[in-house]
């Protein structure tokens, strides 16, 4: 009923035809909608003693090796992961932190098909989300160790390209294979669904897309919001390393740029100029002030530091251009949340804020450790954000609490 007085109301208006009465059903209509729609936005504490409990989900990695067995049984095992760390948490709010797909390995330009696989078990149980982007979301095909096999006797694996690359003729077929779907493709997928809050960031940051600032509304006083979730997008980085250098580039260079850092403090300045409302903030690599406080690699986590996994040295972004300077003097920032090192998952004190790692969720990726995903939990009152790794096997640990002291 409701599509029916909605095409009724785009006909009539278009074709100016609309009686008086008509045009007040349509107004009260659009009214209607907007309500709707900004009600199904809404983000917030639900009760006065309520919290809010956010899943990361970070490196999942989907679409490797299409052409073989084992990429699309990664890609289920992480759709599974995901529903069990759903099912046994029930967060309010999903993170995707980056790497959601593995754009390198996608020869064909159907990198959303991926996506769609990806945000389905979060999609399913109604639960709203956001995505950051990381460095392999949008990176270029690459050709691996079996370039030799495909050029050869073999050839290149069956692929199915999208029906309007095949209609428009062979000319046209370089549309479908070997080119990657940008970022600003990706994010307009994303952001199209009904439960996504994922955000185009303004347009004057691009290449670098995926940034934006949540509202999570206080319950006393809905009008306030009680948290602020910033995403920033970290670029593209290197997809591998030698010896802790770059080998290969991604899309663009894996930094926060200085300008991104001026967006943050214009954007916090104007969502929270006293500093009152808690921040945390998400991006995908880790920037370089993360190295100052990591434990040393293959050792112990030991307190002031909490977590279980450290295997391997921090890969960094490329360049520190002032966004920690930024952060480290709002006393508002109460962590940074990151992925990209699949090895890593601890959390450890930086000055103002705490520097946390999340969990490699995905079977896709490099590593065979156990999978699972950091966990948020939002206390309004008395601010604290507390945090623990749940893990596929249903296990807990990590725990940590920060305070708003």
């Amino acid at each position: 009923m409701l599509s029916f007085v909605t095409n009724s109301c785009s006909k009539c208006i278009r074709h100016k035809m609309c009686s008086f009465e008509m045009l007040l059903v349509c107004f009260h209509l659009l009214l209607i909608l907007a309500a709707n729609a900004q009600a199904q936005k809404t983000l917030g504490f639900t009760s006065a003693n309520s919290s809010f409990k956010i899943a990361i989900f970070a490196d999942l990695h989907y679409g490797e090796n299409a052409w073989s067995d084992w990429g699309p049984q990664n890609d289920q095992s992480s759709t599974k992961v995901m529903s069990t760390l759903l099912d046994d948490e029930k967060p309010d709010f999903v993170v995707f932190l980056g790497d959601v797909i593995t754009a390198n390995n996608l020869l064909v330009r159907n990198a959303t098909k991926y996506w769609e696989q990806a945000i389905s078990p979060t999609r399913s149980r109604s639960i709203p989300w956001a995505s950051v982007f990381g460095n392999q979301d949008d990176a270029a095909f690459e050709w691996e160790n079996e370039e030799k096999e495909w050029l050869g006797s073999v050839g290149l694996p069956s692929i199915q390209c999208p029906n309007s690359s095949l209609a428009a003729g062979v000319e046209q077929m370089v549309d479908c294979y070997f080119q990657r779907t940008t970022r600003a493709e990706l994010m307009q997928m994303d952001a199209q669904q009904s439960l996504s809050h994922s955000s185009f960031g303004p347009q004057s940051l691009w290449p670098s897309v995926s940034n934006y600032v949540l509202e999570i509304a206080s319950y006393k006083n809905p009008t306030s919001p009680a948290a602020l979730l910033y995403f920033l997008d970290s670029g593209g980085s290197c997809p591998e390393l030698k010896n802790g250098s770059c080998t290969k580039s991604g899309s663009y260079p894996g930094l926060i740029s200085e300008i991104q850092g001026k967006w943050f403090q214009q954007t916090a300045a104007q969502k929270n100029p006293d500093s009152r409302i808690p921040e945390i903030v998400f991006w995908h690599i880790p920037s370089q002030a993360y190295k100052d406080v990591a434990p040393p690699p293959g050792y112990p986590i030991k307190d002031p530091c909490v977590g279980s996994l450290n295997e391997g040295q921090v890969a960094s972004q490329d360049e520190e251009l002032g966004i920690m300077d930024i952060l480290t003097n709002r006393t508002s920032v109460k962590a940074v949340f990151v992925g990209h090192n699949h090895g890593l998952d601890w959390c450890c004190p930086s000055k103002n804020q705490w520097l946390c790692y999340a969990r490699h969720t995905g079977y896709g990726g490099y590593g065979t450790w156990p999978k699972g995903a950091r966990i948020l939990e939002l206390v309004e009152e008395n601010f604290q954000l507390k945090s623990w790794i749940r893990m596929e096997d249903g296990t807990i640990h990590s725990n940590i609490t920060i305070t708003s002291a």
